[in-house]
């Protein structure tokens, strides 16, 4: 027995490392299915998120380049409370019907209070004031509240997320703020007018919602964030239009049903899913940075659609609020 038990026996071989003795171990097969180790994720991939998101947030801007024409379009033959509550309810048409066709669940309670925050500063508190605003201003005044605005929103997204962008990233946003804002009061004379208190107004309520929406869309897409605010601004938005049509006049015109039908599946919905989801993507900070270029593009519209005359200054403004964006999107934000 002996014999038969030692060729049963383990076999044995010496193994040995360059800082430890030879020693004796039992031989043992490697297992056939272990899963080979994971790839490293490769820096490319947050790279190609990262220009997606800049690309979102850009066709964002695109969209918002087109507002204040389409707003003065639609007050050639809308009152501008007329135009604030009707673009709001035919967004909410568009969006609704998303979120139903969707079965999109509610948003949990700790976001309604964010959701609210969008609603009453991109649905309700910019659209209104704005708008107001243009009765007296021309766009290319308007666009001061715009030059101001990436700085503002910048700064709301430090208080509020505890974001904390360089310093290279403050004073290239102060320079492209700084360039912005010079031209656009140059082109409006340096003259304030009446509206300036609304414009200001404007600034900071569409700072707080756009700082609001971008925090929000990390936790559910961007399109459920502008579509739950329309939906909480129905009640407001569907009042008012019908007091707005019965108490405004109202001419319909290719101009007037154009513009407000831009207005809200362009800018009001459209326009804001692709910029939430961008600021998702890329930081609140350094997409806001992305708008210093939308006053020099709505002045651009403003020439196309509204006849203004394009000033001399404006390659030299866009090359540097252009430079400004680089600087903006290289840095930490």
């Amino acid at each position: 027995m002996r014999d038969n038990d030692s060729a049963t026996a383990v076999a044995a071989i010496a193994v040995s490392t360059p800082d430890a003795p030879v020693t004796a171990g039992p031989v043992t097969a490697a297992p056939e299915n272990r899963r080979p180790p994971k790839a490293p994720r490769l820096p490319e991939a947050a790279g190609g998120t990262a220009g997606r998101g800049a690309l979102l947030a850009a066709l964002g801007v695109a969209a918002f380049s087109l507002t204040f024409p389409a707003t003065a379009w639609a007050l050639e033959g809308m009152g501008p409370w007329t135009v604030v509550m009707l673009r709001s309810v035919l967004a909410t048409v568009l969006a609704g019907g998303a979120l139903a066709a969707f079965r999109v669940r509610l948003p949990e309670r700790r976001h309604w209070s964010g959701i609210a925050v969008v609603t009453g500063g991109v649905v309700l508190g910019f659209p209104l004031l704005t708008t107001l605003a243009l009765q007296t201003f021309t766009t290319s005044h308007a666009a001061v509240v715009v030059g101001l605005l990436p700085l503002t929103t910048a700064a709301f997204s430090a208080v509020r997320t505890g974001a904390r962008p360089s310093r290279t990233f403050w004073i290239a946003s102060l320079v492209g703020a700084v360039v912005v804002i010079g031209f656009a009061v140059q082109q409006s004379g340096g003259a304030p007018g009446r509206g300036d208190l609304l414009l200001f107004g404007s600034l900071l309520v569409c700072a707080a919602g756009y700082t609001e929406g971008g925090r929000l869309a990390r936790h559910m897409p961007g399109w459920q964030v502008m579509g739950w605010a329309l939906v909480l601004a129905l009640p407001v938005t569907v009042t008012g239009a019908a007091v707005a049509l019965s108490a405004e006049p109202l001419r319909l015109t290719v101009h007037s049903v154009g513009g407000v039908l831009w207005l809200a599946f362009g800018s009001q919905f459209l326009g804001m899913v692709a910029w939430y989801r961008g600021m998702a993507a890329i930081g609140i900070s350094k997409a806001s940075q992305l708008q210093l270029a939308q006053p020099l593009l709505t002045l651009l519209w403003s020439v196309l659609l509204l006849g203004e005359r394009l000033p001399p200054a404006a390659p030299a403004a866009a090359l540097a609020v252009l430079a400004c964006i680089a600087v903006t999107q290289r840095t930490r934000g």
